[in-house]
C-alpha cells in the first residue's frame, strides 16, 4: 500500500504546531527547573544497610536540621539522593547525625559534593554554545552533502527543514519536562541535557536517510514529479525508520522501568526525543521540502 504523505501534510503540520506552541508557552510561563549542576548547590547520596526509613520520615527529620528548601528522592533500594542549596561542612555533619539517628546508616554508601553558582552558570553558557555550534555544523553538513540536488529546491533547504524538525524534537520534550518539574519537582540535569543532545544526532540521521532516498529518486529520473518523489521516498524508508526506532525504544523502556531512579529521567528524555524525532523525520522534515517547493512555484506564478 502506497501512503500519500504529501496529501495530508497539513494535518501533520497542525499537530506538530499545536504541540510546539504549547511547549513554548509552558517553557516561557513556568521555566525549566534546573538541577544543581546548573544553579549551584550541594548533592548528597546516602543509604541504609537494612530496611530504610520511609521518604516521608527522612524528609521530616531533615526539616529539623534547618535546610530550607531541599529535594529528596529514592535512588534504589535503601538509597536516597538529597539536593539542597550550598551548605558548609558543619551543616553536612548535622545532616549525617540526623540520618544516622533513623536507622542502620551505611557509612560506605554515601557521597557528598558541592557546586558553586558560578560553575553552574558557566555550565549553562557552555551548553548554549554547544547547541548553537551543533545546529550550524548540521546546517553546513547537509547543505554540502546535498549540493548535487539543487532542483527543485536548493540544497541548503534540506538543512533548514532538518533544523526546523530538530527544534520540534527538542522543544516538545523540554515542555514535558517543565510540566514534570512543576508537578513532581523533576529537575533538568546534565544527563537529561546529554540525552537531548543525543536526540540531535538521532533526529538528523533519521531525516538524512529519507533525504538520501529522495536524492536518489531525483537523480535517477530528471522528469519525476517532486510530489511523487517525496511520497515514494517516504514510503520506501518508512519501514526502516519505524523498525529502527522501535528497537531503540524497547531498550529505553527497559531502562526506564528497570534501570533505577537515577536513569529514569535520562531514559525518558531519550524516549521522548527519539519518539518525536521519528515522527518529524517522516511527517515534518521531508514534507517541509515540498511546502518550500510549492511556495517557490507560487512566487513564480506557476
Amino acid at each position: 500500500m502506497r501512503l500519500q504523505f504529501v496529501k495530508y501534510r497539513r494535518i501533520f503540520y497542525t499537530l506538530s504546531l499545536i504541540l510546539t506552541v504549547l511547549s513554548l508557552v509552558v517553557i516561557l510561563i513556568f521555566g525549566l527547573k534546573w538541577g544543581i549542576d546548573f544553579t549551584g548547590g550541594s548533592l548528597m547520596e546516602f543509604g541504609y544497610k537494612q530496611q530504610a526509613p520511609s521518604q516521608e520520615v527522612i524528609s521530616e527529620k531533615l526539616r529539623g536540621v534547618g535546610l530550607g528548601d531541599f529535594s529528596l528522592q529514592k535512588a534504589g533500594e535503601n538509597k536516597f539522593i538529597l539536593k539542597t542549596k550550598s551548605i558548609d561542612e558543619k551543616t553536612h555533619q548535622d545532616i549525617l547525625l540526623a540520618l544516622k539517628a533513623l536507622g542502620d546508616f551505611d557509612e560506605g554508601a554515601g557521597s557528598f559534593e558541592s557546586i558553586g553558582p558560578a560553575v553552574g552558570a558557566e555550565m549553562r553558557n557552555k551548553i548554549q554554545i554547544v547547541v548553537i555550534l551543533s545546529i550550524l555544523v548540521i546546517l553546513v553538513y547537509i547543505a554540502i552533502s546535498f549540493r548535487r540536488v539543487s532542483r527543485p529546491v536548493k540544497s541548503y533547504i534540506y538543512g533548514l527543514t532538518s533544523i526546523i524538525a530538530l527544534v520540534h524534537d527538542v522543544l516538545i520534550p523540554l515542555g514535558i519536562f517543565v510540566i514534570l518539574g512543576k508537578i513532581y519537582g523533576v529537575e533538568v540535569t546534565i544527563p537529561i541535557i546529554t540525552a537531548l543532545l543525543t536526540v540531535f544526532g538521532y533526529s538528523i540521521n533519521d531525516s538524512v536517510v529519507v533525504f538520501d532516498r529522495l536524492r536518489e529518486n531525483l537523480l535517477r529520473s530528471k522528469a519525476v514529479n517532486f510530489e511523487t518523489a517525496v511520497d515514494d521516498s517516504l514510503n520506501q524508508t518508512l519501514g526502516r525508520s519505524v523498525n529502527t526506532s522501535v528497537t531503540v525504544l524497547i531498550t529505553l523502556f527497559a531502562i526506564f522501568f528497570f534501570g533505577g531512579e537515577t536513569l529514569r529521567f535520562f531514559s525518558l528524555a531519550l524516549i521522548l526525543g527519539i519518539g518525536f524525532g521519528t515522527y518529524s523525520s517522516i511527517f515534518i522534515a521531508t514534507l517541509l521540502l515540498f511546502s518550500f517547493y510549492r511556495f517557490q512555484e507560487k512566487r513564480k506564478g506557476r
